[in-house]
């Protein structure tokens, strides 16, 4: 067959970039080099990998399942050519907010001290998980129910919920809470990454939704300007203080498992080690 390097990143690229013009530029050819190297990939591989239209371009079924294998081959190639004494990729660990909660610091610190030889990068994205696939980043950290069979997976801790209220709520000064206590109240969620709705009070008074947000600023910032009240996780109340929001413990709220994922067959040469660190550092081999 015909196909060779070029014309994976020539894919990759129209698929990340979702247009043919950027991903030229990105790649440093021209748009008709870029359009003709990728008809010559079709015709190789007999299939309709892009689907073409005004708004630009984007995978075909085909073409998604061709952009996976792509992307690992790429990979492989990368670390197969890259010069020895050259510096080490950094692993790279996505997550849309709080990265690792209250084990983020001690996980960093046990990981240089016994990595020096491997870098890592926190990548904080509200599409995390999308980013994943794209294989910008190596794992990502999901809170709540993880993907699908198709991702490698470890289980790493658990995270107990509290309310998030304006700092002059009236149950701003309580020391907890219960779900119950928030019945009547008007509820902001976060659809983008956020854990929480109002199903998991259940078939008794519930709150009702307020508003929506698609990422935990926003969130954050509405609460603090009175538009309602929320429900997170430990590790927002840990890392994102807002002088204008009170977090309060709640007593009766199911915790949320944190799972570290990454995608099988694009493993970084240093994800199974991290992983056995974070699993250590989280107290995870004690569940």
């Amino acid at each position: 067959m015909g196909i060779d390097i070029r014309h994976l990143r020539a894919f990759v690229a129209a698929v990340e970039e979702r247009s043919i013009t950027r991903a030229a530029q990105r790649l440093h050819i021209t748009q008709p080099a870029l359009s003709r190297t990728l008809s010559a990939l079709e015709q190789q591989t007999g299939a309709v990998l892009l689907r073409r239209s005004p708004q630009g371009v984007e995978a075909t079924a085909e073409g998604e399942a061709f952009r996976v294998r792509a992307q690992h081959a790429l990979e492989a190639f990368d670390e197969a050519v890259r010069a020895p004494a050259g510096p080490p990729r950094p692993l790279r660990i996505g997550h849309p907010w709080g990265a690792f909660g209250p084990f983020t610091t001690p996980l960093l610190r046990s990981w240089r001290d016994e990595r020096p030889d491997r870098p890592l990068e926190l990548v904080r994205r509200d599409d995390a998980m999308a980013r994943l696939e794209a294989g910008e980043v190596d794992a990502c950290v999901v809170r709540g129910a993880p993907p699908g069979s198709g991702y490698g997976r470890a289980r790493l801790h658990r995270e107990e919920r509290w309310a998030a209220l304006p700092s002059g709520h009236r149950l701003a000064g309580r020391g907890s809470l219960v779900l119950a206590d928030l019945a009547d109240e008007g509820l902001l969620v976060n659809t983008g990454t956020g854990t929480t709705d109002p199903s998991m009070w259940g078939a008794g008074p519930r709150p009702r939704v307020v508003g929506d947000t698609a990422n935990v600023d926003d969130w954050i910032d509405l609460i603090a300007a009175g538009a309602g009240i929320g429900v997170t996780l430990g590790s927002v109340a840990l890392t994102r203080r807002h002088a204008e929001v009170v977090y309060v413990p709640l007593e009766d709220a199911p915790p949320v498992d944190v799972h570290l994922v990454w995608r099988p067959g694009a493993v970084h040469p240093a994800l199974e080690s991290f992983v056995a660190t974070a699993r250590r550092i989280t107290g995870a081999d004690r569940h």
